[in-house]
């Protein structure tokens, strides 16, 4: 936003407003426009909290053990992992789609010549 066309600083939430905005937003105390307005940030702002929130607590429910705690490292590991494998994935299709490309330039039909 702009005030007397000069730049507002971005606001940076502390870890414990990120968890109250988190908690009232997930209790429906407040909704995520109304929060976003609240605490100074965009909306988006908020989306990504909730999602960083459910991320993190899936990843410490997957690593945990039963009767054994899982560390902030045990946590991050497999979160690293998660978003290892995605990767891996997104650029296997890459690697396909540039193969099918490539194939299509090289064998002389083209859906725009004309063939008699």
């Amino acid at each position: 936003m702009m005030e007397n066309g000069k730049r507002k600083p971005r606001r940076q939430l502390t870890p414990e407003e990120k968890w109250e905005v988190f908690l009232e937003v997930t209790s429906q105390e407040v909704s995520q426009a109304d929060a976003a307005r609240k605490y100074g940030v965009d909306v988006s702002v908020i989306i990504r909290l909730r999602t960083l929130a459910k991320d993190a607590a899936i990843a410490a429910f997957t690593a945990a053990k039963p009767g054994r705690t899982a560390t902030a490292e045990q946590v991050e590991v497999e979160l690293l992992r998660e978003e290892n494998d995605r990767l891996s994935e997104a650029l296997k299709e890459m690697a396909i789609e540039l193969t099918l490309h490539r194939g299509k330039q090289r064998s002389g039909f083209s859906a725009r010549s004309r063939r008699a």
